[in-house]
């Protein structure tokens, strides 16, 4: 295979800087670049705003990419109705000028999506990639209006990803590294934590994923007709765990203990301005059938070595 070049969008975020290191890795065959912003070293990673069509016109010119990964979102459903209007700018409207830009350039682009997209109501999980979405909050709704403008230009696909955790620069950039900092914190505190113990996860590691959008690239530019092939595709880990669950983990990993802890399994408030699906586990059948691995690392294992808590 010829030396491609592969435009990580979002590059120093959680997901992207994952991305950025599968595509560079030794032995990939590929150059990457990457955007950000405040991070942007105009070298590798490259400042682009992204709601500008301009800048992004001028991007895709300077890298020609093959391929585009398009990890920059805003991905916290908190943050996204407290200022919906930035959120639908990012994760709709500027995907949609990127798609549409990429296909100019033809440019093969990975929109990445949540399965938040799914209404998570028992018994209907694992959700095909083309069972019905019908997302809870505002977040999962601005993600699929995202797959739907993205989905109009050629050349374009959806990767559906659940929960993430990985290497991150703070805790707070993953919902699930956080509560490894939870954990800590209830060791001294004096009131007791409540924890959800109603919501079902299924924590996925950013590696994983890179692995997965590099492979998908791969395939999808190999192939002669690639036009053939699913435009929806979803990969999660079969980890499946409660927010309490995760938890119970990390103090069985450190060693402590969860007495300052309480499990919540009143479900969703129906007050609360984000309601949260209960299980919107994702089926990987479409990965599979193109031959992609969809193996994942395991939950524990890897904090073991992340936070080297290494027993005999």
């Amino acid at each position: 295979m010829s030396q491609r070049t592969a435009l990580v969008t979002g590059a120093t975020g959680l997901l992207g800087r994952q991305v950025y290191q599968a595509f560079s890795s030794p032995g990939s065959k590929w150059t990457v670049k990457g955007t950000g912003n405040s991070r942007a070293d105009g070298v590798e990673i490259l400042k682009c705003d992204l709601s500008s069509e301009e800048e992004i016109s001028a991007l895709l010119s300077k890298v020609k990419p093959n391929v585009i990964v398009h990890c920059a979102a805003q991905r916290f459903p908190d943050k996204v109705d407290k200022d919906p209007e930035a959120a639908r700018a990012l994760n709709i409207t500027a995907s949609s000028t990127l798609a549409r830009l990429a296909a100019q350039h033809d440019a093969f682009l990975i929109y990445i999506s949540t399965d938040y997209v799914f209404p998570g109501r028992p018994g209907e999980a694992p959700y095909a990639a083309s069972a019905t979405p019908a997302p809870t909050n505002l977040y999962g709704q601005t993600k699929l209006d995202g797959e739907r403008a993205v989905l109009e230009h050629k050349g374009t696909v959806v990767l559906r990803v659940p929960v993430l955790y990985g290497t991150a620069d703070t805790p707070s950039e993953s919902a699930v590294n956080t509560l490894l900092d939870t954990v800590w914190k209830v060791q001294t505190e004096g009131a007791p934590v409540k924890m959800d113990h109603w919501a079902i996860r299924y924590p996925t590691n950013t590696e994983d994923v890179a692995r997965v959008c590099r492979d998908v690239a791969d395939v999808y530019l190999s192939h002669a007709d690639a036009a053939s092939l699913p435009r929806i595709l979803q990969f999660s880990s079969e980890d499946r765990m409660t927010k309490y669950e995760i938890c119970e983990k990390f103090a069985g990993i450190m060693g402590l203990k969860l007495d300052g802890m309480e499990a919540n399994t009143e479900g969703n408030d129906p007050n609360a301005a984000v309601q949260r699906p209960y299980d919107c586990h994702l089926d990987t059948k479409e990965l599979k059938d193109l031959g992609i691995n969809v193996s994942t690392m395991d939950f524990v294992d890897w904090w073991r070595r992340e936070v080297r808590a290494f027993r005999k």
